[in-house]
């Protein structure tokens, strides 16, 4: 192990930041200088922004200046909320994390699709992430390896009221968060039945990491579609791959939280 793995430098600021990175973007590729929705979704298989856009619902945000993305936002009624896809993986969720909460994100809300582990209860199809399995390489550069990636506690208990709800088939859960989907063997499944873990995804851990450190208000949701292709039919989602019910348990969070 060398000297970088064993020392993080947890306490000391980056020399690389968003802001300054975001500047240069704004500079070369001639992006205004404005602020992108106060809400923002990231969704990592891209279904809902596919199904916002081909339903006429979403626009480009002119105001992101991310060098690998592109934003579109939509109207919930109300709120202007501001959308990423395909952003897949621990590393590129906190990258884009960083860049939307300095460009005026408040709120973050990510709905990843995930693989069972362990059976929820009866007809929840969707798991608000209390706490991940930290399985990935991100979260060890904001937290240290003692510590737990968990949602704020104050946001978990604002959104008790949507276990309630038998229409949003959603309950609370544990995930265990790897970047490496194909190294989920038999051992290493078992091991996360063991520590209570329902959901296996590639995001949670790492967003929660940075958020604790950051202060800043992360909601993390596992959309339970598969059971790691062990049999056939499997990541079915549901009506418009799964965006409508996706959107309604991401605008109930909204509801719940602003």
């Amino acid at each position: 192990m060398n000297m970088l793995n064993k020392q993080k430098y947890y306490r000391e600021p980056s020399v690389f930041r968003p802001e300054n990175l975001l500047r240069e973007a704004r500079r070369q590729k001639l992006t205004m200088d404005c602020k992108i929705p106060g809400v923002c979704v990231l969704d990592p298989d891209g279904d809902i922004v596919d199904f916002l856009i081909k339903s006429g619902k979403a626009t480009l945000n002119k105001c992101w200046s991310c060098y690998h993305t592109q934003m579109y936002e939509f109207d919930n009624q109300w709120i202007k909320i501001g959308i990423i896809g395909r952003a897949v993986g621990a590393s590129f969720a906190v990258l884009l994390a960083e860049q939307m909460f300095v460009s005026g994100c408040e709120l973050l809300i990510s709905m990843t699709s995930a693989g069972i582990v362990t059976p929820p209860p009866e007809g929840a199809r969707f798991i608000l992430i209390e706490e991940a399995l930290r399985d990935e390489g991100t979260s060890y550069h904001y937290l240290p390896p003692d510590e737990t990636a968990s949602i704020d506690t104050e946001l978990l208990s604002q959104l008790q009221s949507l276990t309630s709800r038998t229409d949003l088939a959603t309950a609370i859960g544990n995930s265990w968060t790897t970047d490496a989907p194909y190294r989920e063997t038999k051992r290493a499944i078992e091991y996360a039945k063991s520590k209570g873990i329902t959901a296996v995804e590639m995001e949670a851990s790492a967003l929660y990491a940075f958020a604790k450190v950051r202060n800043k208000r992360v909601v993390c949701f596992a959309h339970l579609t598969n059971n790691m292709a062990q049999e056939g039919e499997d990541f079915e989602k549901g009506v418009e791959s799964g965006s409508l019910d996706s959107l309604e348990v991401i605008y109930q969070t909204i509801a719940c939280l602003m």
